[in-house]
């Protein structure tokens, strides 16, 4: 175990570096410096994760210029008469009407509450609460205005579903962490590190299983659970810091 902690640690200083952010859907979020243009902007980013990493900022991009380049001021200001040119987005099944319902949901919670964050911690002693409840209560906090569609409800994951959340897990990992490499931005305080819960993608899920940190057969929440315990033996504090090391062997050396 010395022994692999020893050599993750190693590629965790090798891939968490400034030089993973531009080829990443990271990338995205890092082009704002205030605070709600992150979260917003990260949100995007993380949902619409999935498929080429290329394809994926590209339509970012998109996105974010749809938004003037200023996702919280649109979400806060906009007029009806501007949503018209989100009619023609779409990431392969994410398409217009899951944009304007994810902006409707935005608008309506920024003119209450100043971080997303709050969103995660509704009824919650945060303190000592399990990832599990918060991600099931955002799900439910998201899709409770009246206008929400069913086929949006595909697009936000949730353990009560058993799914294993890699895309709102890595969101998280984006907001919360925090260290002297500056690729996570660590600008949420109440959510702690040590209460994250690993991305479980498919190469970090391949990685896992190579190196005996998986034995779960399938991968749902409780793999994802599993795999995070294990990192905690390595790091209690800060266990998702190994995400880097996984998906850097993955997808950088075909591990």
């Amino acid at each position: 175990m010395q022994d692999l902690k020893g050599f993750l640690d190693e590629k965790v200083e090798q891939y968490n570096q400034p030089a993973f952010i531009p080829n990443d859907p990271i990338s995205i979020p890092h082009l704002f410096q205030k605070k709600e243009d992150i979260e917003i902007a990260g949100f995007f980013a993380a949902m619409l994760a999935w498929g080429q990493r290329k394809t994926i900022i590209s339509k970012c991009l998109e996105l974010m210029k749809l938004m003037d380049n200023a996702p919280h001021d649109f979400m806060v200001n906009h007029q009806y008469s501007d949503l018209k040119p989100f009619l023609e987005f779409k990431h392969l099944t994410f398409n217009d009407i899951d944009t304007l319902y994810f902006i409707h949901f935005f608008s309506w919670f920024y003119k209450k509450h100043h971080s997303l964050e709050e969103a995660f911690l509704i009824k919650s002693n945060y303190s000592n609460e399990a990832m599990e409840g918060m991600l099931i209560r955002f799900h439910e906090l998201f899709f409770s205005l009246a206008e929400a569609p069913s086929r949006t409800k595909k697009h936000i994951a949730t353990p009560a579903r058993k799914s294993a959340c890699k895309r709102m897990n890595m969101y998280l990992r984006w907001m919360v962490r925090s260290d002297e490499k500056g690729v996570d931005f660590g600008i949420w305080n109440k959510i702690q590190p040590s209460q994250l819960i690993c991305p479980c993608d498919l190469h970090v899920d391949r990685v896992a299983r190579k190196l005996g940190l998986i034995t779960r057969k399938q991968t749902d929440w409780q793999t994802a659970v599993e795999l995070t315990e294990r990192l905690r033996e390595f790091d209690p504090q800060d266990p998702v810091k190994y995400d880097f090391a996984l998906f850097g062997l993955g997808i950088e050396e075909k591990f």
